[in-house]
């Protein structure tokens, strides 16, 4: 069973949401790319799940519970102690970040504001960056409309968000394929709706993302 709420004003800048995950029989969830980072408090304990380039699957157990923060594509700057790009496909203990000392399950989202408070702002260019991205834009269109040159734009966007434009392009786009396919729109209007060449290409780059059919994430097969 998934649910999520809106997260207190005090990160509310930062953060999409909190959430919650708890597994009523065993199995393995498919975690997909998102443009997000999580912090996540599990039957392991508390860790961040980087910014995802391929599915990640979670093995889990009838009454495993997950507690999770999600942030903002983009927001996360060096909230952790580190880059980014250095938590990306990673799945990291958060004691190995040493930041959050005593942190429970419970305090997550007061510890978070008062670490948040103490760490510089992200990139204020990056809800730019991932909207136009989103919108369809190219990478050089948006490059050129921020006023950036190619390589800016490449180091700007792998600091934000954890790896260069063309796979955050690919990141967005795939998501929001999958909303739409979700809302019971036709996969053709899917994918002309959502940037690709066509409903091939479509389940191709579902493929690459997810590692499993678009369908299958439908629950249609």
């Amino acid at each position: 069973m998934y649910r999520e709420w809106a997260p207190d004003p005090a990160i509310a800048g930062r953060v999409t949401c909190l959430w919650t995950s708890t597994a009523t029989s065993a199995g393995t969830k498919l975690v997909l790319p998102d443009g997000s980072v999580d912090l996540i408090w599990g039957p392991d304990g508390p860790r961040v799940a980087g910014p995802d380039t391929g599915p990640q699957p979670v093995r889990m157990s009838p009454g495993d519970r997950y507690v999770g923060i999600r942030f903002r594509p983009g927001a996360v700057g060096e909230v952790f102690g580190v880059p980014v790009e250095a938590l990306r496909d990673l799945r990291v203990p958060l004691a190995e970040l040493g930041v959050l000392p005593g942190l429970t399950a419970g305090t997550m989202q007061e510890a978070l504001a008062v670490r948040l408070r103490a760490t510089p702002a992200p990139d204020p260019a990056a809800p730019a960056i991932a909207a136009a991205l989103g919108a369809g834009k190219s990478v050089a269109e948006v490059a050129w409309d921020l006023g950036l040159g190619e390589r800016q734009l490449h180091r700007r966007s792998l600091r934000a968000f954890g790896y260069g434009p063309k796979v955050l392009q690919r990141v967005v786009r795939f998501q929001r394929a999958l909303r739409l396919a979700r809302r019971g729109t036709a996969l053709a209007e899917v994918a002309a709706a959502s940037g690709y060449a066509d409903q091939a290409h479509l389940a191709n780059e579902v493929r690459r993302l997810a590692g499993v059919p678009l369908g299958r994430l439908l629950g249609r097969t």
